[in-house]
């Protein structure tokens, strides 16, 4: 087999090629079979990968490693690369860079990048996989990248700026991890030299987004090699995901956005409570092989007057105890949206509440809010075309 002489050139008709002829997103068997009319030896898919997933190549031009002649018999069948764009980018006064990410069919979803994190990680004592080492040109020695799964939300948190769009569609896997990767491109990072954490706790309901939200977490580790250690998934609470999720043998590691401490307020504020309850959640949960040291966390946004009182706090530990697995609890001061009718509690509350978790034992850390003056902090992203 050859990639040289006057081969005719494949079209996209291949079952398992992208409609739109994009190649981010695909990997292994699924890019040979969508190339596969090119006869192309596995060294020449092996090249496309690292210049796709290590190099973060735009076009198919900057695939170096292939011949000119092939590159262009590739795109003349109609095939690129496809990764998602930066199309506009805020910038707040603490570091964080909220984007909106143009995908393939044009549509944008928001992604946040948090120079040395919200301190969301704190707490979490599975194994770390360390650096190589920081570039000393960089002004942020670690940084978080919070992933959205979907263009808005079904769930309907009544707290949450999202849920206001409703949902409007699913992103494909290269969608999800092409978020990723134009953000590691835009600030030359690279895994496995600087320490980067992602959290998919951006726009939608990843569990609700199942196939594509997993195919993501597989490029991420595979070919783009950040480490599932890495990774955190927030779900709602979407019992059949979490039994799905159970079963994977690469998997992030796993947030409950719990916000409540009974099935009473919970679904005054999450109707997604009607359909499975605390109780349900925490059993699927239990079905969670953890690995050596991991935590499950509890993510816990406090609304003034609502759900942030001692005895509120009481009663999630109580409810950690029953859990009867490792788990901490991120709390998360609520941040504002426009409509949106909450308020953010007093800090002095926030404080007390934490206190009071730890006093009885129970691991609570406070994750401190990253761009809000951009719209860019947890529960407030909304394709906002401007800052605040």
């Amino acid at each position: 087999m050859t990639t040289g002489g006057k081969l005719p050139t494949p079209t996209l008709d291949a079952p398992d090629v992208a409609p739109d002829g994009a190649l981010f997103g695909l990997w292994n068997e699924e890019l040979s079979g969508a190339l596969k009319g090119f006869e192309l030896p596995r060294y020449r898919v092996r090249q496309l990968e690292t210049a796709l997933y290590r190099q973060k190549v735009a076009d198919l031009d900057e695939v170096t490693t292939w011949p000119k002649e092939l590159r262009e018999r590739v795109a003349a069948a109609g095939f690129r690369v496809g990764m998602p764009r930066i199309v506009e980018t805020f910038t707040s006064a603490d570091g964080t860079e909220r984007y909106l990410i143009a995908g393939n069919d044009g549509q944008t979803v928001e992604t946040v990048w948090m120079p040395e994190g919200d301190g969301g990680e704190e707490g979490d004592s599975s194994p770390e996989v360390a650096g190589r080492g920081s570039n000393a040109k960089k002004e942020w020695s670690r940084a978080t990248i919070c992933v959205s799964s979907q263009i808005g939300c079904a769930v309907n948190c009544q707290f949450c700026l999202t849920a206001r769009l409703g949902i409007l569609s699913n992103l494909t896997a290269g969608e999800i991890a092409g978020q990723v990767a134009a953000v590691l491109k835009r600030h030359e990072a690279e895994p496995g030299r600087d320490r980067i954490n992602l959290v998919f706790m951006g726009m939608g309901e990843p569990f609700l987004n199942y196939d594509a939200f997993m195919g993501a977490v597989r490029l991420l580790a595979g070919p783009m090699e950040i480490p599932e250690s890495r990774m955190t998934v927030s779900t709602s609470g979407i019992v059949p995901g979490i039994l799905r999720f159970a079963q994977e043998t690469v998997r992030p590691k796993l947030a409950i956005s719990l916000n409540a401490p009974n099935d009473a307020v919970r679904e005054s504020i999450m109707p997604i409570t009607r359909k499975w309850s605390i109780a349900e959640v925490v059993d699927a949960v239990r079905h969670v092989p953890l690995r050596a040291r991991e935590r499950v966390t509890f993510e816990y946004v406090l609304l003034g007057g609502v759900n942030d009182s001692p005895e509120h706090a009481d009663e999630v530990v109580k409810l950690v105890r029953r859990a009867q697995f490792p788990a901490k609890v991120n709390l998360i001061a609520w941040n504002p949206g426009p409509d949106v009718p909450f308020s953010m509690p007093a800090a002095e509350d926030v404080a007390r509440f934490q206190e009071r978790l730890r006093e009885q034992g129970v691991p609570a850390f406070i994750r401190r809010p990253r761009g809000r003056d951009i719209y860019a902090a947890c529960g407030q992203l909304k394709r906002t075309a401007k800052s605040a």
